[in-house]
């Protein structure tokens, strides 16, 4: 990958997080508002109630992109997965309606493979639009971490140009930052030296992931 190539990879990344904690701080600069100018007590908890839950979002926020995204210099080579189901279980429970099944053999995994999963997770979560099942699995086998996702519902929403960006089809010049995300685990992937898979149906969206163990541990 070239070097403007990277610069706009890590534009389009930090759109994406701008965009997504749009929403969140701004509901915390309209409850200080709010806040500012209510007098009567009910109205005021309630005030209160929206400040609190729109800071928990953009810190669980904060948080995700920091490892999804980022270098997470907290963590060293490898992640606790409890550190990681809870990124995601706090990602399903800002949408909703979702729910998550765990089949995770490890007790931490290697930084890419968190950074994969939690990139597939977001995925997965948008892809159903009205609800529905994600089950999340992970395993090392034969010196490399496996890593599932199956996110299954009633109307799966999945452009094909995540596709394209997954597989490393898409030019980096026509990369969004919708897509970048996708381009970026799967620049990951083959610097792992392994891959990344998918398939779609009708009612359910698969995400598969093959990242052998590097002798470099990379974040």
């Amino acid at each position: 990958m070239s070097e403007n190539s990277s610069v706009d990879l890590a534009a389009l990344l930090c759109s994406r997080l701008c965009h997504d904690l749009l929403s969140p701080v701004g509901a915390l600069s309209n409850g200080l508002e709010l806040l500012a100018t209510e007098t009567d007590p009910a109205m005021r908890q309630n005030c209160m109630e929206l400040l609190e839950q729109s800071a928990l979002v953009s810190t669980n926020k904060l948080k995700f992109f920091r490892l999804a995204f980022g270098a997470a210099g907290g963590f060293g080579d490898r992640v606790p997965v409890e550190e990681t189901r809870k990124l995601i279980d706090a990602l399903v429970a800002d949408k909703g309606r979702i729910e998550v099944n765990w089949s995770l053999s490890q007790s931490n995994l290697p930084k890419p493979a968190v950074k994969v999963m939690l990139n597939f997770a977001q995925i997965a979560v948008d892809s159903l639009v009205r609800g529905g099942t994600l089950e999340i699995g992970a395993e090392l086998r034969d010196g490399a971490t496996e890593i599932v996702l199956r996110a299954s519902g009633p109307r799966i929403a999945f452009d094909e140009v995540l596709g394209l960006a997954l597989e490393g089809r898409l030019d980096p010049g026509e990369l969004s930052s919708r897509t970048a995300p996708a381009h970026m685990i799967y620049l990951l992937a083959k610097q792992c030296g392994g891959g990344l898979q998918f398939a779609r149906s009708e009612d359910a969206l698969v995400l598969g992931a093959v990242l052998p163990e590097p002798e470099g541990m990379i974040g």
